[in-house]
């Protein structure tokens, strides 16, 4: 467990001592902040075509399996706490938790509406979605030039950059500038992604840039005549049952939220406000970060996409166009499908070593995750706010592999 003095010592660095709320020094390492909840174990409809590998004793054991790692990553304060969704197109078979959603003893455990700042899993789940539908329907051509659809993304070279190029990380943007440091509002924000110059030949290597996808979620606004968060609320969310999802979330819901980290820059405990400062200087709403989400509604994403595209018998995104997005661009100089990231060892994937190559995922800055095997007909949703107090606790990598190969060992037999 986490002790009193780490945590001093986090916040100080952060200037914000008085902010942190510590578990008590005398808390024992089986106290209540990881104690997991009770599993809830739910096997697939009748007919499902990976029926026959969810036996009972199978799905016992991989409940077991994720209450192990979530409790050694508790242990470790890898997080305040967790949730855990594993399941397949049919339903969910497994769900967890660890913690609780604060280092305060009284803070709520975590549950599956529980709503986590999403952080960069807001790429796939919010834009790539928007943009899969344009795509689709004949709106948006990923090989034209981004200056088609946003004139005023100018610069040397920039009139060469597509829109494949922006979504797999190799149109040649810098991965960031500091727009919450030189920006005056959320407009000058925007005008000063566009006018941001290329530090590298468009085409010629992948470097991870959330300028791109801030720059792909204006263009799904000037294309679809609609600000991002209701585009996405119309067309994705609502149609998919994912009634916890959204962008700046009301007050209303702040006990609900899971807090984040003690911010230096805005001098306070962030709880439902964008972690991202770029994602809080455009207002909230940004292609790259500003989602939140809930486990329940990650859940219905995930049987979306491996339903094909539809749930509960509605269409939402399309089928073939899901295969374009989540296939490998270019498997020889990195691991990118269109928005989502793909398991290439080495090159940023969490998803462990026993996931097929049409496995797809992303990871989220704040401690979440995201991943599908369609070969496989599994998903694996790991949601917790490792940044709180601060973005120094980096123990989540190892978690986020544990729990991908923990899956899958029990899936495959290979445990």
């Amino acid at each position: 467990m986490i002790g009193r003095e780490d945590l001093v010592k986090w916040s100080l660095a952060f200037t914000l001592a008085a902010c942190v709320t510590p578990p008590p020094a005398s808390t024992p390492a089986t106290a209540s902040p990881v104690i997991p909840e009770i599993v809830v174990v739910r096997p697939p409809a009748a007919g499902a075509a990976s029926d026959n590998r969810w036996t009972p004793d199978r799905t016992r054991t991989l409940a077991d399996s994720v209450r192990a790692i979530l409790r050694d990553a508790g242990a470790d304060s890898a997080f305040p706490g967790a949730y855990v969704i594993v399941g397949n197109a049919a339903g969910v078979l497994v769900r967890d938790s660890v913690g609780r959603i604060d280092w305060a003893a009284d803070a709520p455990m975590p549950n599956a509406h529980t709503l986590w700042d999403l952080a960069s899993v807001t790429k796939v789940v919010g834009l790539t979605s928007a943009l899969m539908q344009l795509v689709a329907d004949g709106r948006v051509n990923l090989d034209a030039r981004v200056q088609q659809y946003l004139p005023a993304f100018v610069g040397t070279g920039k009139e060469r950059v597509t829109v494949r190029q922006l979504m797999t990380h190799t149109g040649g943007l810098p991965s960031w500038r500091p727009l919450h440091k030189e920006a005056v509002g959320p407009d000058s924000a925007v005008a000063l992604v566009m006018i941001t110059a290329l530090d590298t030949v468009a085409g010629t290597r992948m470097a991870y840039s959330d300028l791109g996808l801030i720059t792909m979620g204006k263009l799904v606004e000037r294309v679809s005549g609609q600000p991002l968060d209701r585009y996405l609320a119309d067309r994705v969310f609502r149609p998919a049952g994912m009634m916890e999802t959204m962008y700046n979330p009301p007050v209303t819901l702040r006990p609900r939220i899971a807090p984040t980290e003690i911010d230096s820059w805005r001098a306070r405990h962030l709880r439902g406000e964008v972690h991202d400062e770029n994602a809080f200087a455009l207002g909230g709403v940004a292609g790259h970060a500003g989602l939140f989400s809930s486990a329940e509604d990650l859940a219905r994403f995930a049987r979306m996409y491996l339903n094909r595209g539809t749930l509960d018998g509605l269409r939402i995104l399309d089928s073939a166009t899901i295969r374009q997005f989540t296939a490998w661009q270019d498997s020889a100089r990195h691991n990118r499908g269109l928005g989502w990231m793909k398991p290439a060892r080495g090159q940023g994937w969490f998803g462990g070593v026993q996931m097929s190559t049409n496995a797809y995922g992303h990871t989220g800055f704040t401690g979440t995750s995201l991943y599908m095997d369609p070969d496989r007909d599994v998903f694996v949703i790991l949601l917790s706010n490792r940044v709180n107090p601060t973005r120094m606790n980096a123990k989540i990598g190892r978690v986020r592999t544990r729990l991908a190969d923990g899956v899958m060992s029990v899936l495959l037999g290979t445990s």
